[in-house]
C-alpha cells in the first residue's frame, strides 16, 4: 500500500483556446448567417444581390466628376477620362450649388449667423439631452429662442428682448399671484396676461425702443430662407414647441373637467383627421382671411405654427398611450403621499409615461422633420424645391440622382442621429429586468 501512486493532481493544466467555431467572427457568422439551411440560402442570395448592386453603383459614385461648370462639361470630362457612354456621377453640381442646398438664398456674407445659431442650439440643448452637461448651459437654453430669431432674421434687438419680457411677466404672475388668485387663477393669469401684452404692448414698445436706441443687425426676409436651413428651422421649432403642447393636450384629454376634456378631444381629432398638406395650404391661403385687414403675417411663421399644432396632436396620443400603460397603483401611490395633481404628474406619473412613450415620440419627431419637405407646395424652397430650381438652370438641366442622393444623405444624418439618441436614452432609463 505504501507504493500506491497518488491520484490527486498537484498542478493545474494551462487553459486551452476554444475551437475556432466557438469564438470571434466565425461564431457570429455561424449563429447569425448560417444557423440553418434556409438562413444559409438567404445569406448567399442577399450577398449576391448586394454584390450586384454595389458592383454597378460604386464605380458610378467613386468615378464621379467633381470639377465642372455644367452638365455638358461633366460629360466632356467623362468622355476624355472613361470614353463615350460610360455612366459616372456628376458631383460637380454639389460643389457648385452646395450653398444653395444648405442655405437657400440667404446672403453669403451672412452665413456666419445661421452657423452661429446652430452652434448655440447645440449648446442650449445639451443640458436637456445629457445630464452630464454643465447645468450652467441652461442659461443658454433660456435665451436661445430669442437669440436664434435675432441671428436668423436680424433687425432690431428690441423685438426679441420685448418678446422675452412677456415670459418674465407670465412667470411673475404665476409666482406672486398664487397667494391672492389661487393656483388656478394664477395659472390662467400667467397665460392671459402675456398674451395681452404681446398683442397690444409688445409691438409699440419695441418700435419706441428702436426709435430711441436703434441697435440691430441687417434684416433678412423669410423669402431668402431655403434649403436645409429652412427644414431645420421649421423642424426644430415644431419639435421644441409641440412636445409641451402635446403633453398638455394628453393631460387635457384625460381630465375630468368637461370643457377641457372635450376641447382637447376635438382639437386632437380634427387635427389628426386632416392631412398636413391641407393644413399647410390653410396656413398659406386661408389664414389671412381671418386676420384684420392689412395684417402682414409672415408665411414661414404661419407654417411653423401649423406644423407645431399638427405634431402636438400626434404627440398627445403617444403620451396618452404612455399614461394609459401605467398601472392604477401609481396614481393611488401618488394620492397616498398627499401630492396634488400637478405634483403627482411632475414627480411620479409623467416621468414614467414619457419613458414608455420615447419610441413613439421620436418617431413622430422624425416624421415631422421629413414632412418639412411638403412646404415646397406652398412656395417655400426646401431642399426638394431648390433641387427643382437648380435643375431648371440650363447649366444643370437633366441632372437628378446626384442632387437627390445628397439631400437624402443629409436627411438620413439628422433622422439617424435622433433615432440613435432615443435608443441610448431608452437603455439609460431602463430600470427593469428582462
Amino acid at each position: 500500500m505504501t507504493n500506491t501512486p497518488s491520484f490527486v493532481r498537484t498542478q493545474m493544466l494551462d487553459p486551452k483556446d476554444p475551437p475556432l467555431g466557438e469564438k470571434g467572427a466565425l461564431k457570429w457568422m455561424r449563429e447569425n448567417l448560417f444557423s440553418g439551411w434556409l438562413n444559409s440560402i438567404l445569406t448567399i442570395v442577399s450577398l449576391l444581390v448586394i454584390y450586384l448592386v454595389l458592383s454597378s453603383l460604386l464605380p458610378w459614385m467613386l468615378g464621379g466628376i467633381w470639377n465642372a461648370e455644367s452638365l455638358s462639361e461633366c460629360r466632356e470630362i467623362r468622355d476624355e477620362l472613361y470614353g463615350h457612354g460610360r455612366e459616372v456621377a456628376c458631383w460637380a453640381v454639389i460643389v457648385d450649388r452646395w450653398h444653395q442646398l444648405l442655405f437657400g438664398f440667404y446672403p453669403s456674407e451672412l452665413y456666419w449667423r445661421p452657423i452661429l445659431a446652430l452652434i448655440l442650439f447645440g449648446a442650449a440643448i445639451a443640458p436637456i439631452l445629457f445630464d452630464s452637461a454643465p447645468r450652467k448651459l441652461l442659461i443658454v437654453t433660456a435665451i436661445m429662442p430669442f437669440a436664434a430669431y435675432w441671428l436668423l432674421w436680424g433687425g432690431t434687438i428690441w423685438g426679441p428682448l420685448v418678446t422675452a419680457l412677456g415670459f418674465v411677466i407670465g412667470w411673475a404672475v404665476l409666482t406672486y399671484g398664487a397667494p391672492t388668485l389661487g393656483a388656478l387663477g394664477a395659472t390662467i393669469g400667467a397665460i392671459v396676461v402675456p398674451l395681452l401684452y404681446w398683442l397690444f404692448v409688445a409691438g409699440p414698445l419695441s418700435g419706441a425702443l428702436g426709435s430711441i436706441l436703434p441697435i440691430g443687425i441687417e434684416a433678412v426676409p423669410s423669402d431668402r430662407f431655403g434649403g436645409f436651413m429652412l427644414a431645420i428651422v421649421i423642424g426644430v421649432a415644431g419639435i421644441v414647441m409641440s412636445l409641451p403642447l402635446g403633453i398638455l393636450l394628453a393631460l387635457g384629454r384625460q381630465s375630468d373637467l368637461f370643457i377641457i376634456n372635450k376641447c382637447s378631444v376635438i382639437f386632437i381629432e380634427v387635427i389628426r383627421g386632416v392631412p398636413l398638406i391641407v393644413w399647410l395650404f390653410t396656413a398659406s391661403l386661408l389664414l389671412n382671411y381671418f386676420l384684420p385687414p392689412g395684417t402682414n403675417f409672415d408665411l414661414m411663421l404661419r407654417v411653423i405654427i401649423m406644423v407645431t399644432l399638427f405634431s402636438s396632436a400626434y404627440i398627445a396620443e403617444v403620451v396618452r398611450g404612455g399614461l394609459a400603460a401605467l398601472p392604477r397603483g401609481q396614481y393611488e401611490g401618488a394620492d397616498s403621499l398627499g401630492l396634488d395633481y400637478w405634483q403627482s404628474m411632475q414627480l411620479i406619473i409623467l416621468p414614467q409615461a414619457l419613458k414608455i412613450s420615447i419610441p413613439g415620440i421620436v418617431s413622430t419627431f422624425i416624421g415631422l422633420f421629413k414632412d418639412t419637405t411638403l412646404v415646397v407646395f406652398i412656395g417655400l424652397l426646401d431642399p426638394i424645391g431648390l433641387s427643382n430650381a437648380i435643375r431648371a438652370d440650363t447649366a444643370w438641366n437633366g441632372i437628378y440622382w446626384e442632387l437627390f442622393i445628397f439631400i437624402g444623405l443629409c436627411f438620413f444624418l439628422f433622422c439617424f442621429s435622433m433615432s440613435r439618441y432615443s435608443q441610448w436614452l431608452e437603455r439609460k432609463l431602463n430600470t427593469g429586468h428582462r
